[in-house]
């Protein structure tokens, strides 16, 4: 994809601008800010929850020999590599999410001015936002993938160290 400088989408706010906004232009703008924003909080701590996750999730692989869920990687390959298998899903959620951080509103003036160039913005805007927002979605069920199958890991080396 071609990278897109902000400059369009500034001129083209700038040229929109020119006369004063009308209060219902303001009011969808702030909603669809409002909108980027919430996603982006709940995109950062779906961020910072996968990578304690991951680290969580490296826990029977990195543990003290002798404690609760640690492996031993020459004795216990399969469990090993299951348990490196679980992070899988956590690590594809993880690019969802810097995917979806990275989206830009995509944005061509195509020398479109007034009523046509608001909309043609709003469009933009939300066809950022409702990309992010299926990112997210991905990237929510990748985590509980790699939750579960972490979950199940734990359960199944403790089910051996205890039987």
């Amino acid at each position: 994809m071609a990278f897109r400088s902000f400059r369009t989408r500034l001129r083209a706010f700038q040229q929109m601008r020119g006369d004063p906004p009308d209060p219902g232009f303001i009011a969808d703008l702030e909603f669809l800010e409002n909108r980027d924003l919430d996603l982006s909080v709940r995109l950062g701590a779906l961020l910072a929850f996968n990578a304690l996750l991951i680290t969580i999730g490296t826990h029977p692989v990195s543990a003290s020999p002798g404690s609760p869920l640690s492996l031993d990687a020459a004795g216990q390959t399969l469990l090993t590599l299951a348990s490196l298998a679980a992070l899988v899903p956590l690590a594809v959620s993880s690019w969802f999410v810097l995917k979806a951080m990275l989206l830009g509103e995509e944005f061509d003036n195509d020398a479109l001015d007034g009523e046509a160039l608001r909309q043609h913005l709003f469009a933009a805007f939300v066809r950022s936002i409702d990309a992010q927002g299926h990112l997210l979605n991905l990237a929510i069920r990748a985590t509980l993938a790699g939750a579960v199958l972490t979950l199940v890991v734990w359960a199944v080396i403790l089910w051996g160290k205890m039987a």
